[in-house]
Order: C-alpha cells, then sequence, then structure tokens
C-alpha cells in the first residue's frame, strides 16, 4: 500500500473536532506524523490522538491558542521535539459568529479577526521558518462565505475573504521557498459546531440541503480528502488555489 503523505510531519490546528479533526485522522492514514492542536479542549484531542494511535499511528496534542505569538511558538518547538521538523501546516482554527450588524461587539470582531485571520498568518511565518529550505505546504481552511456571504456572518465571511487573500500572496511569495499555499472553502459541514449553533436538523437543515446540489450537508471527511490531495506530491503543481468543496453549492 502507497501512503501519500508517508514520513510528513503535519500541524493541524484546531483538530479537536469536526473538520480539523477529520484531516488529522486523513492525514494520519495516509502516513503523517500528526500534531492535534487545540485551544481548550483537551479531552477531544486526546481521543483525536487515541483514535490515530489505535490506527497505527503517530500523533500528539498540544495546547495553543493560535491568537498569541507565544502559544505559537510553543506549537511549534513541541511539534520539532517529537518529531523533528514540520512538512505541513492546516490553519484550520476558527472562530464562528452568526451575529447581525446591531448585536456585534468588539469583542466578537476582536475574537474572529485575532484567531481566523491572525492566527492564520502567525502560523505561518513559524511554520516558514521550518520549511523555507526544504520546501512544504500550507493549507488554510476558509469558508463558502469568504464569496457567497449570507446575514449574520459579517465578520466571519470578512476574515475568511482576507484568508483566501493570504493564500494568494504568500504563494506568490513563497513559490521560489518551494512551499505551496493553498485553500479549502467547505460548504455546510456536519460537524460538533453546526449541531451546537443549531443548523442541523429540522427545516434549517432542510433549507441548506435545497441549496446543494448534489443534496447532501457535506462531512469532515470530504474536505479531508481534499486536504490530503493538496498536501500530497499529486498537487506538487498546485498552489494560490482556492478549492471549494461544497456539493455544488455557491
Amino acid at each position: 500500500m502507497t501512503f501519500k503523505l508517508k514520513d510528513k510531519v503535519a500541524i493541524v490546528t484546531g483538530a479537536s473536532k469536526g473538520i480539523g479533526a477529520g484531516i488529522a485522522k486523513a492525514y494520519a492514514i495516509e502516513g503523517a506524523k500528526v500534531v492535534v492542536n487545540y485551544a481548550k479542549d483537551k479531552i477531544r484531542a486526546e481521543k483525536v490522538v487515541n483514535h490515530i494511535i489505535e490506527l497505527g499511528g503517530k500523533a500528539i496534542a498540544v495546547q495553543a491558542d493560535v491568537s498569541k505569538p507565544a502559544e505559537v511558538e510553543r506549537l511549534f518547538v513541541e511539534a520539532v521535539r517529537a518529531f523533528d521538523k514540520v512538512d505541513i501546516l492546516v490553519n484550520n482554527a476558527g472562530v464562528y459568529d452568526v451575529v447581525m450588524l446591531e448585536a456585534l461587539t468588539i469583542d466578537v470582531l476582536r475574537d474572529n479577526i485575532n484567531t481566523n485571520l491572525i492566527g492564520t498568518i502567525l502560523c505561518a511565518q513559524k511554520a516558514v521558518e521550518l520549511m523555507e529550505n526544504v520546501g512544504g505546504n500550507i493549507i488554510n481552511i476558509s469558508s463558502t462565505v469568504s464569496l457567497n456571504p449570507i446575514p449574520g456572518t459579517l465578520i466571519y465571511a470578512a476574515t475568511k475573504a482576507a484568508v483566501d487573500n493570504v493564500t494568494k500572496v504568500l504563494a506568490k511569495e513563497l513559490g521560489s521557498k518551494n512551499i505551496r499555499v493553498n485553500t479549502i472553502s467547505p460548504g455546510i459541514t456536519e460537524t460538533e459546531g453546526s449541531h451546537e449553533q443549531g443548523f442541523m436538523g429540522g427545516e434549517w437543515e432542510a433549507q441548506l440541503v435545497a441549496q446543494v446540489p448534489l443534496g447532501r450537508i457535506g462531512q469532515p471527511e470530504d474536505i479531508a480528502k481534499v486536504a490530503v490531495f493538496l498536501a500530497s506530491d499529486e498537487a506538487g503543481w498546485v498552489t494560490g488555489e482556492r478549492i471549494q468543496v461544497a456539493g455544488g453549492q455557491v
């Protein structure tokens, strides 16, 4: 059996649940050693690690708030201490608040900007320090709302649109270092978060499904398959791209 990510080391931020957990597990199945980052939920992060280990893979959980430079530094130090290098960074950690304009607070604005945008940039900076002489991969997780925002997503959509442009700029800056940078933009995906926010079940889910030509809600595994492709040699001529994984949803 050929493993697409054999001997690679990947950091996946926000990997204790949802899309991040799905990507971490898929990377491990393809032979990568995985650093499962989490901000608060240690129990869920350790469950992801244990799942990977049970499958015969290698993984560690590392707590770090990606919006804080000192904690990002520690995340990468722990990754190198455990696995000697970092080949792949998936910037998945994010904050998602559905808030109409009149209810937006400065705290909500800061939380979204600090995690979704600044955290993405801080992690990319540290990754490039380790990758610049050997090459590597950075994959940023955006959203369909970066191009097609809906009411209540003002700050979330704005930060994800910014992430799309971070990808485009970094792909041009880092191409000469053999570092590829791409974006995955998921559509509505069934995760712990989508359940907690009330998107799953009943009329709201039916309305969401009606917008998807393929007729179903996405699963973390759908996103993970594309993340594996982008991190593998099969995507060796792909950089600066935004790949929408949304069942045809626009």
